[in-house]
Order: C-alpha cells, then structure tokens, then sequence
C-alpha cells in the first residue's frame, strides 16, 4: 500500500527515513528495484481482498449492508486519495490519522472489520517515524483486541497474541521495503557521483593535458633562447669582432690568420645550431667532459680577444649529469663573452673545483667592472637584461645558483655552482 510521505524535521536519524510510501513518494518509482515494485502491489492486492472479505463477512453477520458498503467506500476512498498526496510528498501524517479514523467507523459498523488493521501497521511503518509508528500500532491493536471483548465480554490468548504478531510483521515488512527503497536512493546516488567524478577526473586530464603541452612549449622555448643566448649569440660576437679586426688590420698574415678564426667560429656556430635544435650538448663536450671544455672554450677566448686566460681546476672533478655540465659551460660562455665585450680587461682566470656537495665555477677578471648592487634587476652589460638573469635563472632550475662581485675599476667575479649528481658518464656524451 503506498501513501504519501510524512513531513517532519531531517535529523540524522529521520532525513532518510521517510524515502518510500506504497502509494508512490517521490524518487521511489525512479529507485524502486522490481522486488519493491511487486512488494507495493502486493499491499494494493491485500488492501483489495480484505475489503472484499470484510465486507462478505460484515454483511453475512448482519451488518447492514448500506453501512457496511458506504463505509468501506469510505476507507477506500480516502486511500485512494493517498495516491496523489504521496506523489507530492505532503501530508502523509494527517491523512494516515484521518485513515485510522474512518477504519474505527468500520469497526463501529462491524467488528469483521479489524481486519482491515494490517494494512493500517504496513502504512504506519511507512509514513511515520520508528517511534510515532509504533505508539500507533499499538493504539490500532488496542482497538482489534478490544472489540471481542466488546462484543462478547470475553477474549482469548489467540485473539491477543494473533493480532501482536499480525503488527509486528507488518512493521517489519515496511520497514524492510524502506531499506530497500533507501538502499536503491542511495546506490544511484553514489552511481551518480562516481559518473561525475569520472567525467571530473576526464576534464582534470585534459586539462592537466593542456597545462603539460603549454609547459612543454614553454619549457622548449625558455631552452631555444638560453641556448641561443648562451651558444650561438656568443658565436657570432665572436665572428662580429673577428671581422672588425680583419677589416681594421693591414698585415696580410694577420688578415689570413684572422679570416681561419672567423671560417673556424662560423663552422663552430653551424654545428652548434644544429646541436639547439636537436636539443644536443654542446660540442665543446664532446670529449673530455667539462674540463676539456672549459680549457677548449677559454684557449679559443684568448685566441680570438688577445686577453690573457687560464684555467685552474682543483682536485679531481667526479662525473656528473650533462645537464649540469651543459649549464656550467654556458655560464662561463656567456661570461667570456662579456669579458671580450665590456669588460676590457687584461687577464682572465677560469676556476673550476669541488666545494663541499657543489660543483663551482668562477671566472674572475680585471677590467673595468661595474656596479654590480642592482644586477638582478638591471643588466650591466648591455644585453638587454636577458644574460645573467638568464644564466641565474637556469642554474636555478638544478638547484644551484650565481653570485655577482663587481665594483667600478675593480675587476669582475662571477661564480656559479650546482650540486653534484655523480653518475657514470652516458656514452656519447663524452
């Protein structure tokens, strides 16, 4: 039997309480598995045919039949009523009283009529609270234990305990389609936040996706403009003062040795194309590691400017990742190349050592120097900014880091370090 739902406040014991009535609350149909459904036309059939028995037997004792009929037209009507107030889900309370107290008319009419008490327990258990479902119930088997008595002065144990037990069953029959019911509500609600977590979780790849493509390029870009920075602008201030000082010099065999320099640095800076492009270490590193380098790159600095160079290293050197070999030689690249186009300095040391976990190189001149208190914010060589913030920026990102010490007339020092990843060298990288 359905009826509609009971209004009362949600608590955490009540809110889910009152999810299913037999005469359709809503969200029932849209959860109801088929054993509920079969379980709410079962109570419609037994509402049908107790009628149908009370009213052979009301009559056959010599009820009046007009009042015997028109009451149990009644009480099906007004459950009947029931039908549309469930479907809105207001009023099941007041019309499950006003229920009960046109079945006490029937019972008036005919004590055949209790009957009629076990759908009145099965809608008790739906519609009210654990609680007011009982206090009902038992209100209800007062009635039908009474009304022998009433009629006969006299009961029996069978006519007390048959009606408890007819009670008892009936709370538990619509107590158990409410869990049913509840179960129902519960699994398509968690049907539906495992859909939309799943359709969260697409939306959170895709974008994750786009993130990671945007950071890729980002990252490529960021690579292309050190590089070129670092390599291929160097290169060609390299050729730019090479070819100024042959076009300025008037000894042919200076002229020829200055036009090898810049056809060596223009090949150097093909190759070294090619090598950002495909993401490659630099040539320098291609034997040696990163000592061979230095002494490489700083022997052509001094055969290019005419400024005295070293290298000085300390200790043994480990082998550590290109990565960090690939930004420490491009530090000292870059430098150089300040060195040659700032700095007009005379000498220019290389220092590379082992302090503590770091790897440390520091390249110490004695030009003009600057005013190195604003560096991080302002270039002091010109270079649109982009040089040392760059290198510091990139040194950064392996967790090292560069320190700048320079004054007007004071000379230059520049070092950088990088924690040491020892690892065997990669072949073909060395």
């Amino acid at each position: 039997m359905n009826a509609p739902d009971v209004a009362e406040p949600a608590t955490p014991h009540t809110q889910h309480a009152r999810v299913a009535g037999p005469i359709g609350v809503p969200g029932e149909d849209s959860v109801a598995s088929g054993t509920t459904r079969w379980l709410r036309w079962g109570q419609h059939a037994l509402l049908a045919a107790l009628v149908v028995i009370c009213a052979t037997r009301a009559i056959g004792a010599g009820a009046h039949p007009v009042a015997e009929v028109g009451a149990l037209a009644a009480f099906v009507g007004w459950y009947l009523v029931g039908i549309p107030l469930g479907r809105r889900g207001v009023g099941g309370a007041a019309w499950f009283v006003v229920l009960a107290l046109v079945w006490g008319g029937l019972v008036l009419v005919s004590p055949e009529n209790v009957w009629l008490a076990f759908p009145l327990w099965l809608l008790a258990g739906h519609l009210l609270p654990l609680g007011s479902g009982i206090l009902l119930s038992l209100a209800i088997l007062v009635v039908v234990v009474a009304e022998p008595i009433r009629q006969a002065s006299a009961t029996s144990f069978a006519a007390v305990i048959g009606p408890f037990i007819g009670m008892v069953v009936a709370l538990g029959i619509s107590r158990a389609q409410m869990a049913l019911v509840r179960d129902g509500i519960e699994r398509q609600r968690l049907i539906a936040s495992l859909y939309s977590a799943q359709e969260e979780t697409a939306a959170l790849n895709d974008e994750l996706a786009r993130v990671q493509r945007a950071a890729g390029a980002t990252s490529e870009r960021t690579r292309l403009s050190r590089d070129i920075h670092d390599g291929l602008a160097q290169g060609f201030s390299s050729i730019l003062l090479l070819a100024r000082a042959a076009r300025a010099e008037e000894d042919p065999a200076r002229v020829r040795e200055l036009l090898e320099h810049l056809e060596n640095g223009a090949a150097e800076g093909l190759e070294e194309s090619r090598r950002v492009v495909g993401a490659l270490a630099p040539a320098d590193l291609d034997e040696g590691g990163l000592t061979a380098a230095l002494h490489r790159v700083t022997d052509r600095f001094e055969v290019e400017s005419g400024v005295q160079a070293r290298v000085v290293v300390s200790g043994n050197v480990p082998p550590v990742a290109t990565t960090t070999e690939v930004a420490l030689l491009r530090c000292v690249q870059g430098t150089l190349a300040n060195v040659r186009s700032h700095a007009r300095a005379s000498s220019v040391v290389v220092s590379l050592d082992v302090t503590g976990d770091a790897l440390r190189v520091d390249v110490v001149d004695d030009g003009c120097g600057f005013d190195a208190s604003d560096w991080t914010t302002r270039s002091p060589a010109g270079d649109g900014g982009y040089g040392l913030r760059a290198t510091r920026a990139r040194l950064r990102e392996l967790g090292g880091g560069l320190a700048v010490e320079s004054g007007p007339g004071e000379g230059t020092a520049i070092s950088a370090w990088l924690p040491v990843h020892t690892h065997a060298p990669e072949e073909g990288q060395r």
